[in-house]
């Protein structure tokens, strides 16, 4: 492990610079960087000798399941105008997932305040026409029977 070696070259009196140099000598592409070497001996010179990371909390893989997804999109639904910190607090999910999910799986954007669904392609404004016109038509015909 190159943490054991700017380990001992730390006990040699060398800095870290030197330290650097030597492991880009001998073990080339493998070596640590000059960042890690530095704040290794940072370590050492504070008497932390300890050569393994410290452990760290266990996190989940990822938050971007369907049942989550559909509890962003119902609280949107609800309320247009929530703010994704608010979603993230409520779902107890971090601000940066919430917007992922709202970017990228629901396809949505803030528009003058507003979560709204970004763009509709070429085929959806189409289908969204025929509707539109199919609505009017039957508006025309009659439009007490249409409106009850």
């Amino acid at each position: 492990m190159s943490c054991h070696q700017v380990f001992f070259f730390f006990g040699q009196g060398k800095s870290p610079k030197e330290i650097h140099a030597i492991l880009t000598e001998t073990l080339r592409e493998h070596e640590p960087s000059y960042a890690t070497i530095k704040n290794w001996v940072a370590q050492f010179k504070r008497s932390d000798f300890s050569t393994c990371d410290a452990p760290r909390p266990v996190q989940p893989t990822t938050v971007t399941t369907l049942k989550i997804i559909a509890q962003i999109h119902e609280l949107i639904l609800k309320d247009c105008r929530i703010l994704a910190k608010s979603i993230a607090e409520q779902l107890g999910i971090s601000r940066e997932w919430v917007g992922s999910i709202i970017h990228e799986d629901l396809d949505m954007r803030k528009l003058s305040a507003k979560w709204v669904p970004k763009c509709l392609n070429a085929d959806q404004k189409h289908q969204q026409c025929q509707s539109s016109e199919q609505l009017l038509e039957f508006f025309q015909r009659d439009p007490n029977y249409f409106l009850s």
